[in-house]
């Protein structure tokens, strides 16, 4: 239900529970008394004032009339998203200068784990977002299609992107390579990958298995960024060779190309 999610999204900001109640009722219907509100809402007649309170010390409500008839008014929702936005912003702000201030972290050669695809895939935006200079990208479909919008505008302020597409690519950005056996590569790794170099400074690295679970790791260690790194540098190498020798490689290795992937050994497919 639309009211109950969105009472949700407004705890999640950091209002109290009751507080959010309050404000989705006012939306639906004002202006009302604190009784009214009280009953509409569900919240208690002996909390609706400290609510109201609180939400009024906010800015969220107004009151109109004089005390004893006062009937309240939310803040409209564009103005209170604008709001809430702003100041988000400037305590970031603060808070970032802040905790610099406290000191700074000079070994970057720590690996940090993920477990969690929101995360995993947040932090893949992150990386696209603030890149200055180049992207290397290591990518199947569906997660393409979360990271196109950043991707495009990553693009557009001329960020130099290369891709390693693993399937047919639904869309172009950057210089795009598609790898032809991804169904192979699923089979081997039990799942589909992703990688993010940006800059030649940082690395993501992600693997999300058949049963949604996730194991990935995200470093600035040089050693960590320059084996990403050159895995799809090697990768497009490999693509590269592939475009233009695909007819003699299937005829020497097959189809599917099994026999050139397999490292302990060494022939034909005969």
């Amino acid at each position: 239900m639309v009211v109950n999610k969105a009472v949700d999204e407004l705890i999640s900001l950091g209002l109290s529970e009751y507080e959010a109640k309050a404000y989705v009722a006012l939306l639906e219907r004002n202006p009302v008394t604190a009784y009214e509100l009280a009953r509409v809402s569900g919240i208690p007649t002996s909390k609706i004032y400290e609510v109201l309170s609180r939400l009024f010390d906010k800015g969220i409500v107004s009151a109109l009339g004089e005390e004893g008839a006062k009937r309240y008014i939310p803040m409209q929702p564009d103005e209170f998203i604008e709001s809430y936005r702003s100041r988000m912003e400037t305590t970031l702000k603060s808070l970032k200068e802040d905790l610099a201030s406290v000191g700074k972290v000079t070994d970057l050669s720590f690996i940090w784990n993920i477990r969690d695809y929101e995360y995993l895939m947040d932090r893949a935006e992150r990386m696209i977002r603030e890149a200055k200079s180049t992207l290397l990208i290591s990518v199947w479909k569906e997660e393409m299609r979360g990271l196109e919008k950043v991707l495009e505008k990553a693009e557009r302020t001329e960020v130099r992107i290369a891709v390693i597409h693993f399937g047919v690519p639904e869309v172009k950005i950057g210089q795009v390579f598609q790898h032809p056996i991804e169904d192979t590569i699923y089979a081997e790794k039990g799942g589909r990958g992703l990688v993010v170099v940006a800059d030649s400074r940082e690395v993501l690295m992600g693997t999300i298995f058949k049963d949604g679970s996730v194991e990935g790791a995200w470093s600035q260690n040089r050693g960590f960024v320059t084996m990403a790194e050159d895995y799809i540098k090697h990768d497009i190498y490999m693509m590269k060779i592939v475009r233009r020798f695909d007819r003699i490689l299937k005829s020497t290795f097959g189809d599917r190309y099994e026999k050139l992937r397999d490292i302990f050994l060494d022939e034909d497919a005969g």
